[in-house]
């Protein structure tokens, strides 16, 4: 039996696994959760975060708008199924750079947000996103309330996507996964983390992993990048991420997972070979973006080991799928590169 490190979550949203179901995660049978009207100025909403909060569920969303410019919203649900997504984007407070004056708000200046994630870390909830500024990195803020959003410094240069931070410290330091990128499409990408003492200074940067030349892993062949924050298990840090071939009709995202050393996890102890997710239902196949299926969040009871996995669908919609820490676990071990 593996065992998830932390408290329990009664009412996580849950199906039990389908009759004759053989792979590691399975679809809620109400998918998508959200459509695309996720609220009144939304043309799609998908890659998006969620956390436990005040007896139900909290999160950041991506919605993309009429004129298709993003930016992300808070969200409410009582369940984790059925959501409330407010229809004014957040409105960050800056917090200026210690004995500098920031009279014009420049370092903050939005173009874009998108694809968020969100983490209870100490005392509040961190949310990390990619930030247009001079092209895509890091944007870093936290709230206490899902109200107040206070916005500190970018974590790194331009270009950066997919910052997603780890729930703990480690060693001493905050730990951030990313996938360094270009200004555009990017079609390369691996996996680095980097740490930091006090949220604001980034350095210490590995390697984690990179795509799998060849035909031996296709489906990850060019890219991959981390998804939810990291599960703590007494096995590693369960580390959902996202997979990237390039086919004769573009990118097509599949779901990974991988297990990384608790102490050092800049050195991956498992990953799979074979992709746990893949874009098969319609609502993956057919959206803005077709064939992706992009996870950002995943919800855990670590009593009875259930996990609760939030992805965007076709760059979309947003789906709900479910797997069990032992599953998964046990997927990735057998199935391993």
């Amino acid at each position: 039996m593996n065992r998830i490190v932390g408290g329990a979550l009664p009412h996580i949203p849950w199906q039990d696994k389908p009759e004759g179901c053989k792979r590691p995660v399975w679809r809620y049978t109400g998918n998508p959760i959200i459509g695309r009207e996720g609220n009144r100025v939304s043309n799609s909403v998908f890659n998006s975060a969620v956390v436990p909060f005040e007896g139900g569920f909290a999160g950041v969303f991506r919605c993309d708008s009429f004129s298709v410019s993003m930016d992300i919203f808070v969200g409410r649900s009582s369940d984790g199924i059925h959501w409330t997504i407010e229809d004014t984007p957040i409105q960050f407070e800056r917090e200026a750079a210690p004995g500098k004056s920031d009279d014009d708000g420049e370092r903050f200046a939005r173009e874009y947000r998108y694809d968020p994630r969100v983490c209870f870390l100490e005392d509040r909830y961190y949310i990390t996103w990619c930030n247009g500024y001079h092209g895509p990195t890091i944007g870093v803020a936290y709230t206490f309330d899902f109200k107040k959003f206070v916005q500190l410094e970018n974590a790194f240069l331009p270009c950066n996507r997919n910052g997603v931070l780890f729930p703990r410290k480690i060693g001493g330091m905050y730990l951030m996964l990313s996938r360094p990128s270009d200004n555009g499409h990017t079609p390369f990408g691996d996996i680095f983390i980097s740490q930091s003492r006090d949220m604001e200074f980034w350095g210490r940067h590995h390697h984690v992993m990179s795509p799998v030349k060849g035909d031996l892993s296709a489906w990850q062949g060019t890219k991959v990048g981390p998804g939810p924050v990291p599960i703590e298990t007494d096995q590693g840090w369960l580390l959902i991420y996202h997979g990237v071939i390039t086919t004769c009709n573009g990118f097509v995202y599949r779901m990974g997972a991988a297990l990384l050393d608790l102490e050092q996890p800049w050195k991956v102890l498992y990953r799979t070979r074979d992709y746990i997710l893949a874009p098969h239902e319609l609502y993956e196949c057919v959206g803005d973006v077709p064939n992706v299926v992009f996870p950002c969040a995943a919800l855990a009871d670590g009593d009875t080991g259930r996990i609760a996995i939030y992805y965007g669908c076709a760059d979309t919609v947003t789906g709900l799928a479910f797997t069990t820490v032992d599953e998964l676990i046990n997927f990735v071990k057998e199935h391993s590169l």
